[in-house]
């Protein structure tokens, strides 16, 4: 994997430099299509998450992977975000419903926005990584799900200590942002290739 991860890397920074429709991208409403700069924005998101779950000082005193993760259950994503004609849940869907499928991972970015903005980050492990390309991507795709108060929460998240049950917390929650983010990526590239417009 770590193979592959370098092979696409430089690629992916040669096609947003050299594309200015990737690098200049527009927020999403309800009536464009998802374009490729979100794509980008979306898996650099998935990368980050991906490597900052395996940051031993991040998590000192557990072994992370072992733990169980903890998902957003407000939100519908995973079942009002599976493709027209799928079958996965069993029931054939005949319709994608896109606006409830962006509104769920509109709510879905604003709630991990705000648990990780409140999070101690003493070594700087989060938030030039997973919270910078999370905010990246709702500034960018999502614009409607920042939330408003981020500066307060940064801050008091600046007064308050990591402890082991604050690590542990933050390890359940960011694996199960990982397996939401990788639906939120397939969405994504679902919507970009306007295969649920056909």
């Amino acid at each position: 994997m770590p193979f592959v991860n370098l092979y696409f890397a430089p690629a992916l920074l040669l096609l947003v430099l050299a594309c200015p429709q990737v690098s200049h991208s527009l927020p999403v409403t309800s009536k464009e299509p998802m374009n490729d700069s979100c794509v980008l924005y979306a898996w650099t998101l998935l990368h980050n998450i991906t490597n900052a779950l395996t940051q031993k000082n991040l998590f000192r005193g557990f072994d992370c992977a072992e733990q169980s993760m903890e998902l957003n259950m407000e939100t519908n994503t995973a079942s009002v975000c599976s493709p027209q004609e799928s079958t996965c849940s069993g029931i054939v869907k005949s319709k994608f419903d896109r606006e409830s499928c962006l509104t769920n991972i509109g709510e879905d970015l604003h709630h991990y926005y705000k648990f990780l903005a409140s999070q101690p980050d003493p070594d700087s492990l989060l938030g030039p990584t997973v919270l910078s390309s999370l905010r990246e991507l709702m500034e960018n795709c999502f614009r409607w799900s920042l939330p408003t108060d981020v500066a307060s929460e940064e801050a008091a998240a600046e007064l308050h200590q990591s402890t082991f049950d604050g690590r542990l917390s933050l390890c359940k929650v960011l694996k199960g942002f990982h397996v939401r983010t990788i639906t939120i990526n397939r969405v994504i590239v679902y919507m970009n290739s306007a295969e649920h417009t056909k």
